[in-house]
């Protein structure tokens, strides 16, 4: 017997809850699937444990820094298990609220794995029982999430992810963090402004590939400066477990060109060398549902899949994998199937982001190098300008912040933003929506300043 939905949703992270909710609203039957815990991967090992664990480091910072400012502190230690205690019992709060929300909205909460047994139609097994249930719906949509990638070489199972990092019941005296994306960055941020040596070992020659390489560079400066080793242009070769630790081979380019290899010892290896969709108990092909060669469904601007009332949001796309690009794509999705709103679809042009580093990084549009592959040299003007902020007045170690606007064509459009330094991370959002409105730098010009913010030097730019 097959119980009929007006949407099925696969996945109670938060796209996929945000599509439910939105659903519901609009009076339509809904169930959501879920074999974990609700809230998915940023509730649960990702965006909010990880803000807390950066909280945590910012605070043990401003312990040090409050000294020149005339207060007698001093930094005695730090508890990583009262910590983590504290983290854990607010995330339990979280799925909690998820729970009771879907239960106020009248939404179906299925527990346990789906795989498709036709067009539209699943069997859900229960994990407690072994059972099935089947289910099928008008609509579906596919919002799994993805899982953290592990490479195929000698040991590389006694290493751990990013999942594996909040799981961790004592702070690493010393780890390794493979990776340059900016799940490498903020986990070997938060490690070592904790207390952890940490060394990072990177396959090119800097971190953060993907954004302006002003933001890479500035990190990079920021975190040798603190006293983080970073092994550029290097591959793990294998991992093995010594009388002291783990041992980890590593290949490195020297200055000559030559490969030679570095062993590190290390109580941590940390793998944060990418994601991957997680779909692979899906049974995408029996619904006939097409993906690509790296496992992301692939879909139309209207999130459609290649099969007909199936939709994919989130990171089963691999694109923007950001939560509250999920959320944004859920909402606008379930407006349109239920809303009356036939357009309604998500925009993925200058979708704002922001990388909690130490220094944190804030981002929205084009970088310069991608602004002038796609407008031309000619087109393009950039500002800069780099300072240390009055957070760091009376400081002995200052921080400098990094700015920059490229601006496009003769109006001189705003079509990139960047921050690095205090405060990035709070500053960009009311900066996004002037860029995704079409200011021009000449409205930025024409704007009043408040003084005195760093966030003001973004308006007096020259």
């Amino acid at each position: 017997m097959i119980t009929q939905f007006d949407l099925i949703v696969l996945g109670g992270g938060s796209g996929g809850i945000a599509a439910a909710v939105r659903a519901a609203s609009y009076g339509a039957k809904v169930a959501v699937i879920e074999r974990g815990r609700l809230g998915g991967t940023c509730v649960n090992v990702g965006c909010v444990p990880k803000k807390l664990m950066w909280n945590a480091a910012s605070i043990g910072a401003a312990i040090e820094e409050g000294a020149g400012y005339g207060f007698d502190v001093e930094l005695r230690g730090f508890d990583w298990p009262t910590l983590k205690r504290a983290r854990d019992t607010y995330i339990e709060r979280l799925n909690a609220v998820y729970a009771r929300r879907l239960e106020s909205e009248g939404i179906a909460r299925f527990e346990g794995t789906a795989r498709f047994i036709g067009p539209k139609t699943l069997a859900v097994r229960s994990p407690s029982t072994g059972g099935e249930v089947s289910l099928g719906a008008a609509e579906v949509v596919i919002a799994t999430g993805g899982r953290p990638e592990i490479p195929s070489l000698p040991g590389a199972e006694l290493g751990i992810d990013s999942d594996g990092f909040f799981e961790l019941e004592d702070l690493p005296k010393q780890v390794v963090v493979v990776g340059s994306g900016y799940i490498a960055v903020e986990l070997a941020g938060v490690l070592h402004a904790l207390g952890s040596r940490v060394c990072m070992v990177l396959r090119r020659d800097r971190v953060l590939r993907a954004f302006d390489e002003m933001l890479s560079d500035e990190l990079m400066q920021a975190m040798q400066a603190d006293g983080i080793e970073i092994i550029t242009e290097a591959n793990v070769q294998r991992l093995s477990r010594g009388e002291e630790g783990l041992e980890v081979e590593i290949s490195a380019r020297g200055v000559d060109g030559d490969r030679s290899s570095i062993v590190r010892k290390t109580d941590r290896l940390l793998w944060a060398i990418g994601r991957r969709p997680e779909i692979d108990d899906l049974a995408l092909e029996v619904a006939g549902v097409e993906s690509d060669s790296s496992g992301a469904i692939t879909v139309d601007a209207f999130q459609r899949t290649s099969a007909a009332g199936i939709h994919a949001i989130g990171d089963v796309i691999a694109k923007a994998p950001l939560t509250p690009v999920a959320i944004a794509a859920g909402r606008r999705l379930s407006d349109r199937l239920f809303g009356g709103q036939a357009d309604r679809r998500l925009d993925y042009e200058n979708i704002p982001t922001v990388v909690f580093t130490h220094p944190p990084i804030a981002t929205v549009g084009a970088s310069e190098a991608e602004a002038r592959r796609r407008w031309g040299n000619d087109a393009i003007k950039v500002y800069r300008t780099r300072f240390n902020g009055m957070h760091y007045a009376f400081s002995e170690r200052p921080r400098a912040t990094a700015m920059k606007l490229v601006t496009c064509c003769d109006e001189e459009r705003i079509v990139g933003c960047h921050i690095i330094g205090h405060a990035a991370d709070e500053m960009m959002q009311g900066f996004a929506v002037a860029v995704r409105m079409g200011a021009r730098k000449r409205d930025f010009d024409d704007t009043v300043a408040i003084h005195p913010t760093s966030a003001e030097e973004m308006v007096t730019m020259r």
